[in-house]
């Protein structure tokens, strides 16, 4: 094969996994503009519509470090492959669900095959491109192409409920699945990190065994956490079903560190969380995620229920968003091998903080032109430029061993940022408001001022992120050591 088919060949692999990380992270957000069509069809109960929300991100959060950990072992195409196959499956199930039971198991399935497919996805980016600067762009593109998905959702369902059902949210996975299994069976050969996966006492003495205590810590652990957040968004913070989980939660990642310092084989290597580049991301990460999907979440709402804006039109209102928060990935595609991740972070999260700080001044009765498109168009960019840059400082100084467990610690980080953010800032808002009708507010305008309240901390939230990143140093100065560094260390997949 050629160096110009070769390099074909990585870019046409990039572009389905791309695909497919669009449609994973599209599944987060489609469902918000179709609840209330979901919650009539199927008959559910408010407190079981938000499972349809919670059981995805509840099991994709907790599951991604072991599938990372998993994909590295076992085969990154092998695992993608796998998971891609399990989320058209449930997607299928999602779409057909004759009743409520049915649709939230199927969810759960769901989470499940993105913990499975997205670290390994992340891992074949990573491996396809050997030179630093097609690394950056991209695990850039697919890092922000990604993000796209989670932006895009509200405007993809409001026109599929518009035009067919909401049913169709979930069968439009299905093609896509079908093309990706095709197209990298055909594009993409199979990469794992040296040590397989081995099960046995010989295998355990000589440290090639799999780390399964620590799998299940480590997963009971962020599973118990999630729920935990997640429970307090209807119980009280005293409630068992949330103090009881957060405590199992503390006491399972507890015994999760000590573990992972004694094991032969541990599912986090030692020394790979000291980097400060990664961990500097991942905590990033977990702040951005925890605002912006809670943005998406009250803003759907307010367009909705105060503007009383249909579904097509909600999700004509967050068209701009789409459009300029691809602006903002290619942007920061090109800048990282010129100037590293750093400066990106910083500029990423100013100006996704100055945007969500605009928002908090919309109104009943408010202007889409004069108070909610300007701060989108300014969360947009924003949002782009730090999708990219976490991407790209997620396999800062990351050997090819451990290039998907970098990936699944880094979506975690974003599951597990939105999933807590909702929890705890959904219920912030939505405790105002109850708090402002009970003395006489009309439930219009307390929503809108549970909202805008939401929207300043959360402002406050995303700039603290920008101030971690301000204050912590990278490591050497260079313009570009940051990417020059993630790519020296990462070895090629073939192709």
């Amino acid at each position: 094969m050629t160096a110009d088919q070769q390099h074909s060949k990585r870019w046409a692999a990039l572009a389905v996994i791309a695909l497919v990380q669009f449609i994973i992270v599209l599944d987060i957000t489609v469902v918000n503009v179709a609840l209330p069509r979901i919650e009539t069809s199927l008959d559910f109960s408010r407190a079981g519509l938000a499972w349809v929300v919670d059981g995805y991100v509840l099991t994709a959060g907790g599951l991604l470090l072991l599938g990372g950990r998993l994909a590295d072992l076992l085969g990154r195409r092998r695992m993608f492959l796998i998971g891609v196959t399990v989320f058209a499956i449930a997607s299928a199930l999602s779409g057909a669900a004759v009743d409520s039971a049915m649709l939230v198991a199927s969810r759960f399935l769901q989470g499940m095959g993105e913990a499975i497919a997205t670290p390994a996805a992340f891992g074949l980016v990573a491996l396809l491109f050997t030179d630093p600067k097609e690394r950056a762009t991209a695990i850039g593109i697919n890092g922000g192409v990604a993000g796209l998905g989670g932006a895009l959702g509200p405007v993809i369902s409001g026109l599929l409920i518009s035009v067919a059902s909401w049913r169709w949210i979930f069968y439009v996975n299905i093609p896509v699945a079908v093309i990706a299994i095709l197209a990298v069976s055909r594009l993409v050969a199979e990469s794992r990190a040296s040590s397989r996966l081995a099960f046995g006492r010989g295998a355990a003495e000589r440290g090639e065994s799999a780390d399964l205590a620590g799998a299940v810590l480590g997963t009971a652990g962020l599973v118990a956490i999630v729920y935990g957040f997640i429970a307090a968004a209807n119980h009280s913070w005293g409630a068992d079903q949330v103090w009881g989980a957060l405590t199992v939660g503390a006491v399972a990642a507890v015994a999760f560190v000590v573990r992972e310092r004694t094991a032969l084989a541990p599912l986090v290597p030692a020394g790979f969380l000291r980097n400060r580049a990664r961990v500097t991301s991942n905590v990033s990460a977990v702040l951005f995620a925890s605002v912006f999907f809670t943005v998406f979440f009250l803003l759907t709402l307010y367009f909705q229920q105060v503007e009383h804006y249909s579904a097509i039109r909600t999700g004509l209102a967050y068209l701009p968003f789409g459009i300029v928060i691809s602006v903002g990935i290619g942007l920061a595609s090109q800048l990282a091998p010129k100037i590293g991740v750093k400066p990106l972070f910083c500029a990423g999260a100013l100006l996704f903080g100055g945007g969500v700080l605009l928002l908090s001044r919309i109104t009943v009765h408010g202007s889409y032109w004069t108070h909610s498109f300007p701060a989108m168009v300014v969360m947009a960019l924003g949002s782009g430029i730090n999708f990219a840059a976490f991407g790209i400082a997620s396999v800062h100084r990351v050997s090819g061993e451990d290039a998907s467990l970098a990936s699944g610690i880094q979506n975690t980080a974003q599951q597990v940022g939105g999933a807590v953010g909702l929890a705890v800032l959904a219920t912030l808002a939505l405790r105002h408001a109850n708090t402002a009708v009970a003395h006489g507010v009309a439930v219009s305008a307390a929503s809108t001022n549970g909202a805008v309240l939401v929207f300043r901390v959360g402002a406050g939230v995303a700039l603290a992120g920008a101030l971690l990143v301000a204050l912590v140093r990278f490591g050497r100065p260079e313009l570009h050591a940051e990417v020059a560094a993630a790519g020296s260390e990462l070895e090629p997949a073939a192709v």
